[in-house]
C-alpha cells in the first residue's frame, strides 16, 4: 500500500511539472527616450531570451544592445503581428533594423520571409521577417530599428534563446 501510494505520489508530481507552463522571452519595451543603442536598454546576456518591443514610424529611431561571450551562439529575430499596418507594407516601407557587431561592423536584417507564428501567450499571430542565428563574437552588439513609414509600425525583436530570467539595465 505504502509503494503505492509513493509511486501515485511520483506520478502526481511529474505530472504537476509537465503541466507547469513554459517561460516566454522577458519582454523589453522600448519607448521614445530609447533613441540610439546607448540610450537604450543593454541586455546583460544575450543569449537569455528577451522579446524587445518598439513601434516607429519615418523619422524615429529606437535602439539597445546586448552582450555575447566568446562563442555564444548569436540568435536574434525580426517579427511583426500578422495586422494592419504592419501585415500589408512592403519590405521597403517596413522598419529597418541594423545590427552592429562588437567590431562595428553593419549588417541589417533584410525582410527576407513572412512566415506565420503563432505565440500562445499573447494569442496572436506575428510573421517572422528575418532571422540570424551564428557564432557570435565576445563583445557588446547594437540594434538600431528605424522608422520607414508614415504611420507607426510596432515591431519585435527576439533576442537570445535561454529561456532564464536576465538581466536589463537601463
Amino acid at each position: 500500500m505504502r509503494c503505492r501510494m509513493l509511486a501515485l505520489l511520483g506520478v502526481m508530481c511529474l505530472v504537476a511539472a509537465g503541466a507547469a507552463p513554459a517561460m516566454a522571452h522577458q519582454p523589453v519595451v522600448l519607448d521614445d527616450r530609447d533613441t540610439t543603442p546607448t540610450a537604450g536598454p543593454l541586455l546583460v546576456d544575450g543569449t537569455v531570451s528577451f522579446a524587445v518591443y518598439a513601434t516607429v514610424m519615418r523619422g524615429q529611431q529606437r535602439g539597445f544592445r546586448f552582450r555575447l561571450a566568446m562563442g555564444d551562439r548569436l540568435a536574434m529575430q525580426y517579427l511583426v503581428v500578422d495586422e494592419p499596418p504592419a501585415n500589408a507594407l512592403r519590405p521597403g516601407a517596413l522598419p529597418r533594423v541594423t545590427l552592429i557587431d562588437p567590431q562595428g561592423r553593419r549588417s541589417v536584417l533584410a525582410v527576407k520571409e513572412r512566415t506565420e507564428f503563432f505565440e500562445p501567450y499573447s494569442k496572436k499571430t506575428f510573421l517572422y521577417l528575418s532571422r540570424v542565428e551564428q557564432t557570435g563574437g565576445a563583445g557588446t552588439y547594437q540594434v538600431i530599428v528605424r522608422g520607414r513609414s508614415p504611420e507607426p509600425v510596432p515591431v519585435t525583436i527576439a533576442v537570445g534563446y535561454r529561456e532564464v530570467p536576465g538581466t536589463v539595465i537601463d
